[in-house]
């Protein structure tokens, strides 16, 4: 089971890594927004060269997948990034997928979750990952759908279980202090510094919907960003609570800013070394001749 959050969710492949390098075989997949993404992805089995891709991007790189819209129902039309994602994200259905996998949306209109098993598994993707204020919603005959995070970032009770099974969820949001591995910073001050003008840029037509009087220290989109992160949190505890895992992977939602993917590297090595940590506590507290052999 793999969450929401955003750049954070890059983690979960780091995650895969090594519950496969462990030789656990990972039997269902469910994820919300980024977990929905990567989960996909492996499902389809192109995680590799998703993660080829991903390493491949730096901070300008990922601001020519930025498409502005002048629709106020979100800031990015997300053409441009749903096309570069549609290079690993091939038009198949997720019944006909040898690994079951269910993606969660949010349907604003009619007041719940929409979890997708069946169907296309690009537009299950499209739909689990259309952050609110960020990408425009996508339009059902009845509905409209956002992340869905809003209502169930931490997806556990959509897993397709199966007998002697180890339920293993991933929560990328964790209020835990950061432990980064070594990983090299290979960005210049001169990459900085256009980097932080573009997410100026950002910000400025962002506020061309909201303007920020000058009494408010908080822009609006930091205002609604926060408020949805408190929220997915605070669902995703209550989530943990009432459907516990057999492990649980924690990530420090200080690890990354949202929006972070150039990242990517130091995201991944993030999510393995969670995961070597929580499997070697798993195996250290459970009889080894009692172990279920898949997650």
């Amino acid at each position: 089971m793999l969450s929401g959050g955003g750049a954070r969710g890059i983690a979960h492949i780091g995650v895969i890594e090594e519950i496969e390098k462990q030789g656990f075989e990972i039997s269902s997949v469910a994820g919300t927004s980024m977990g929905a993404v990567v989960g996909g992805v492996y499902v389809l089995g192109k995680i590799e060269e998703y993660k080829a891709w991903l390493f491949k991007l730096d901070k300008m790189k990922i601001f020519s997948l930025v498409d502005f819209t002048f629709s106020s129902q979100g800031l990015l039309k997300g053409d441009k990034l749903f096309n570069n994602i549609g290079k690993f994200i091939t038009d198949e259905n997720i019944e006909e997928l040898t690994i079951p996998y269910a993606a969660v949306a949010t349907d604003i209109i009619n007041k719940r979750e929409v979890v997708f098993t069946k169907g296309s598994v690009f537009e299950a993707i499209r739909a689990s990952m259309a952050f609110p204020t960020v990408f425009t919603p996508v339009k059902t005959e009845n509905g409209l759908l956002v992340d869905g995070g809003v209502l169930n970032n931490i997806p556990i009770n959509h897993v397709n279980r199966t007998p002697n099974d180890l339920l293993i969820a991933v929560n990328v949001n964790a209020d835990i202090p950061l432990e980064k591995p070594g990983t090299p910073n290979f960005q210049s001050a001169a990459e900085l510094s256009i980097y932080q003008k573009k997410i100026k840029e950002f910000r400025d037509e962002f506020q061309k919907f909201f303007p920020l009087n000058n009494e408010e220290r908080l822009s609006y989109f930091d205002l609604i960003n926060k408020t949805i992160d408190l929220m997915t949190y605070r669902l995703a505890q209550i989530s943990l609570e009432m459907n516990p895992p057999d492990i649980l992977i924690n990530v420090s939602r200080d690890s990354s800013a949202t929006f972070d993917f150039y990242r990517a590297g130091e995201m991944v090595e993030i999510g393995r070394n969670a995961a070597f940590k929580s499997l070697e506590t798993y195996k250290a507290t459970t009889n080894p001749e009692n172990q279920p052999s898949k997650p």
